[in-house]
């Protein structure tokens, strides 16, 4: 604040109001003189005035001081409004982008808590059980193939006894077509042939009662009569062609199994290859999922960090705004009070009776 000599006289001395006729200008000067300023621009108008002089040169420079304050105020006031209009733009950008931040930082919790986290858990979900799935399948295949083995196990089995047995019908016909007598020996070896048979077909029910018939013609017969021996060699031939017709009935069941159990792999494989392909995708996914839910997070935290600088930038921005305007608001009283102070020491020096008082003081 620019003072001079002058704004410093007027700021203590004129406060009170005088009528400058004798008995009141006498008591507002003794008055004033109660102040060290007062008194010096008493003793300044006194010398001014002995010396020859006239109070017009103060008279101006306490207008100039009037007009210097006035216009000092008005670039005060024009500066502070164009601080507040700063002030204003400044709180209104913070605070929108405060609520950007708040607006995105909910979307972005939101979209977490409501879109990702329940998609992760869905993929998850997903692959344990193609997981299970996929356990399953390889479960089922590897029981089928056990079965699909014993099955064939069990038909080689049956194969070898079926061949078994027709080689011994084969070869009890050969010894009844060979002899015209046949002797107690090839009888024996008939016999032989047939418990051999009945024991690798005795749970047979198609053969049992073939076989059963046959061993009581060759218990009960000698085979001298020759109408007996060709009732046995008829009989036996209608057993081997019952066991041609039970070995490709086997044969052709074990084609069926095996078309059947190759067309169950088949299937098999392809569901695997489906469940596989299934996790390549889920998996792919869940990767995805994973990767936009941490790019998320982070987007979160920064806008988060974003808030508090905001906030913080804002604190501090109505904190020095507060203080400017403590500032001003102190500044421009003292303005104001040295103002009206000029202003009165002004209205007391242009008083034509306050300069005869000076006068007659002086004895001029």
């Amino acid at each position: 604040m620019k003072s001079t000599l002058i704004a410093c006289l007027v700021l203590s001395v004129f406060c009170v109001e005088i009528s400058l006729n004798n008995v009141a200008t006498t008591q507002a000067l003794e008055k004033l003189k109660e102040s060290q300023w007062a008194s010096f621009i008493v003793d300044f108008a006194e010398v001014e005035l002995s010396s020859g002089g006239a109070l017009t040169e103060l008279v101006e420079a306490i207008n100039q001081l009037i007009e210097q304050l006035e216009e000092e105020l008005d670039d005060i006031n024009h500066a502070y409004s164009k601080r507040t209009d700063e002030h204003n733009r400044d709180v209104t950008r913070l605070e929108q982008e405060i609520q950007d931040a708040d607006r995105d930082i909910f979307n972005g919790e939101d979209f977490i808590d409501n879109v990702l986290i329940p998609q992760k858990e869905r993929f998850q979900s997903a692959l344990a059980q193609l997981k299970t799935n996929i356990e399953e399948n390889r479960r089922v295949l590897d029981g089928e193939t056990v079965n699909r083995k014993k099955q064939h196990e069990q038909f080689l089995s049956n194969i070898a006894e079926i061949n078994e047995a027709i080689g011994a019908v084969d070869e009890s016909l050969g010894l009844l077509s060979q002899i015209a007598n046949p002797s107690l020996v090839q009888f024996k070896r008939v016999q032989t042939n047939l418990n051999r048979i009945q024991t690798s077909f005795q749970n047979h029910s198609s053969f049992a009662p073939i076989i059963r018939a046959l061993l009581e013609l060759a218990t009960e017969q000698n085979f001298a009569d020759q109408g007996s021996l060709q009732q046995l060699v008829k009989i036996f031939n209608e057993l081997r062609v019952q066991f041609v017709d039970s070995l490709n009935q086997e044969t052709a069941d074990e084609n069926a199994a095996e078309t059947k159990f190759a067309e169950r792999v088949t299937q098999l494989e392809k569901e695997f290859a489906e469940f596989q392909r299934a996790v390549m995708i889920k998996n792919s996914e869940l990767a995805a999922n994973e990767q936009k839910l941490g790019e998320t997070i982070v987007y979160v935290g920064q806008r988060k960090d974003d808030r508090a600088t905001l906030q913080a930038q804002l604190q501090a921005e109505n904190d020095n705004y507060a203080s400017e305007t403590d500032l001003y608001n102190r500044t421009v009283t003292e303005y104001n009070k040295e103002i009206e102070i000029s202003k009165q020491a002004l209205g007391l020096l242009t008083q034509p009776s306050f300069e005869q008082y000076v006068k007659s003081k002086v004895g001029i």
